[in-house]
């Protein structure tokens, strides 16, 4: 029993040391002989050697540096401190050493003096913990009091603080730098020092990887404080406020608060009242970007955190996050974030994210992504992503993706995605995808795909048609609707060009276009006869019945006019075509049939080398009254395609 005890003790020591050895890389013992070469060389040759990783910022390391060590038989952090003189600390974290600048001690109180009126004065400077060199534009604040100031370019900072308060804690926050927090006694003049830990950006870090292994996508370093608490080198891109970007945030917002805001991008606090006369100078101090106010009044204007409740501008209103639930400015309002409610300005209103509600732009109105609602722009309104509700624009209206709902432009209406729903302009609407409801423009109506009706003054355009058509001008590439217009194009439908004669006129000719269901005719024709002149053109509708093949019947419906040399009277003739047609192949057929016609006229005088009968004689022709007249006629001829 004590042997086998004896061991089980040898065994588990032996584990012991074999385990710590690994697990200490500064203790491992190499050999480094090097004359004048880059510290950045020399670490990959201590690297290999010690089948380890370095990391470090190279903000802090100058690896162009010559070194030159002699150092036989010697520990890592022997060598480690014959490269690095001073000022420098090795932190192990598994297959790592981590190489940073020693830190300083966070906050130094110096020069402290009491108070001897209602303010005391705190001013100091924000260090770099690794580097020791001042930052600059850091904005140090007091969250309770909203108190803050920024360091200048040398780092120096001061602030004015009233006596009554019983403590006091003031926050560092730099974009790039963790948070650090101090705090300090009140009533007492003084000045401090202040060191910040930089984050860890993947930009700036070196890794120097042994030969024979990889380095691993990720490091996460465990750093122990001054005040015992752990925290991890994480690095995060903090964006400055999306509300600063606009025009008017870059007009009227001060450099010192875009800074602010990127600093302070996560500290907010809420505040039921406050009063601005301009974004710098507000009941709640330099602060107000950061503070969420429920009821807020801007004598001129204002830039706050956001609004739950109210807010009116004399001229403008900037908030950086949400806005609930009415919003009146003067000229223009600009939102950060999204809008829940009512917002009327002047001139313009910008939200850089949604808005549920009512938005009313006396010129015009701006949200960067979704809406639902109504918005009223004087002259225009644009949606960054989709909308559902009503967009009324004086002269255009612009949605990136999809409605549901109504767009009324003076001008232009256009959706760049598809539309359930309607819309009217002046001269043009414009839909991408599709148009599943009603259009209705004064010039033209566009979409790709159409399910319900287009109506424009000149022309409608949809690539694939499922509904109605009626315009002058009327395209599609593929129909299985109607199109009532002069010209109606399919381009993947029915077209014809006819050739023929009938008891009218000598010669004529027609275009027949559309679909075999309905298509539309245009015709002209001419009586040769110098003596009995006759010209005709009109227009008509058709359509085509098929029962084989090769074989079918056209009814047709045209209405002409009839030239006899003057316009002075009207001659106006309307036929019925009953055509039989025969497909001799796929682009010629030979057609005709019976056709009665209705013949009006006024026509008394006989212009010379013109008709002033029509039919000629020997067709039993019927009159209803003086001036119309029936009668049963023919056509014959051909058609091609």
């Amino acid at each position: 029993m004590q042997r086998l005890t004896l061991i089980i003790l040898v065994f588990t020591t032996f584990l012991f040391h074999k385990n710590a050895g690994a697990q200490s890389i500064l203790n491992k013992t190499i050999s480094v002989e090097v004359t004048r070469q880059r510290v950045e060389d020399v670490l990959e040759i201590i690297s290999n050697k010690g089948d380890f990783y370095f990391s470090y910022n190279s903000n802090i390391i100058n690896r162009d540096s010559l070194v030159t060590i002699s150092a036989p038989n010697k520990t890592i952090k022997q060598i480690l401190d014959l490269i690095f003189k001073s000022g420098f600390e090795f932190k192990e974290s598994g297959n790592y050493i981590i190489i940073r600048r020693t830190p300083i001690k966070l906050t130094l109180v110096t020069n402290q003096a009491v108070s001897e009126d209602n303010f005391f004065t705190v001013t100091g400077y924000i260090i770099d913990e690794q580097t020791g060199e001042r930052v600059r534009d850091a904005s140090i604040y007091e969250k309770q009091k909203l108190l803050i100031a920024t360091s200048d370019d040398k780092g120096y900072f001061k602030l004015k603080i009233k006596n009554k308060y019983k403590s006091i804690a003031l926050t560092v926050s730099k974009e790039n730098y963790q948070d650090t927090t101090v705090n300090i006694q009140p009533n007492y003049n003084q000045q401090i020092r202040i060191a910040i830990v930089p984050i860890d950006i993947s930009s700036r870090s070196i890794i120097i990887t042994p030969q024979s292994l990889y380095a691993p996508d990720s490091i996460y370093v465990a750093v122990q404080q001054p005040d015992s608490s752990i925290w991890l080198y994480t690095y995060k891109k903090l964006d400055s406020s999306l509300v600063e970007t606009t025009r008017l945030g870059r007009l009227l917002l001060s450099s010192r608060l875009k800074i602010q805001s990127v600093n302070l991008n996560k500290f907010f606090t809420v505040r039921p009242v406050q009063v601005s006369v301009l974004p710098k100078v507000s009941t709640n101090g330099k602060l107000n970007s950061q503070v969420v106010n429920n009821f807020s009044v801007n004598i001129l204007g204002g830039y706050s955190g956001g609004v739950n409740g109210f807010e009116m501008g004399g001229l403008f209103n900037i908030d950086k996050k949400d806005v609930k639930y009415f919003q009146i400015g003067g000229l223009f309002n600009s939102v950060g974030q999204s809008v829940t409610g009512v917002q009327i300005g002047g001139i313009n209103n910008t939200v850089m994210d949604s808005v549920v509600g009512m938005q009313v732009g006396g010129i015009t109105n701006y949200v960067k992504n979704s809406f639902h609602g109504v918005q009223l722009g004087g002259i225009y309104n644009h949606i960054g992503k989709s909308a559902t509700g009503l967009q009324v624009g004086g002269i255009a209206n612009y949605l990136r993706n999809d409605l549901q709902g109504m767009q009324l432009g003076g001008i232009y209406n256009h959706v760049n995605s598809g539309t359930q729903g309607a819309q009217i302009a002046g001269i043009t609407n414009y839909s991408n995808r599709y148009m599943n409801g009603f259009q209705l423009a004064g010039i033209a109506n566009v979409t790709n795909n159409l399910q319900g009706v287009q109506i424009a003054g000149i022309v409608n355009y949809a690539k694939k048609m499922k509904g109605l058509q009626i315009g002058l001008i009327n395209i599609a590439d593929t129909s299985e609707g109607v199109s009532l217009g002069l010209i109606n194009i399919i381009l993947k439908g029915y077209h014809k060009l006819a050739l023929y004669n009938n008891e009218v006129t000598d010669v004529n000719i027609a275009f027949k276009s559309g679909t075999k269901y309905l298509y539309s005719i245009l015709t002209a024709g001419a009586k040769l006869d110098k003596n009995q002149k006759a010209y005709s053109a009109g227009y008509g509708l058709g359509t085509d019945i098929s029962f084989t093949p090769r074989f079918g019947i056209n009814p047709e419906l045209t209405g002409s006019l009839i030239y006899l040399g003057d316009f002075d009277n009207a001659n106006i003739l309307s036929r019925f075509n009953l055509n039989v047609h025969y497909n001799i192949t796929k682009h010629f057929s030979i057609f005709g049939g019976p056709a009665y016609s209705l013949y009006y006229s006024k026509q008394i005088t006989k212009n010379p080398g013109y008709a002033t009968v029509i039919p000629s004689e020997g067709y039993s022709v019927r009159s209803f009254d003086n001036h119309l007249t029936g009668w049963i006629g023919w056509n014959v001829g051909i058609a091609l395609f």
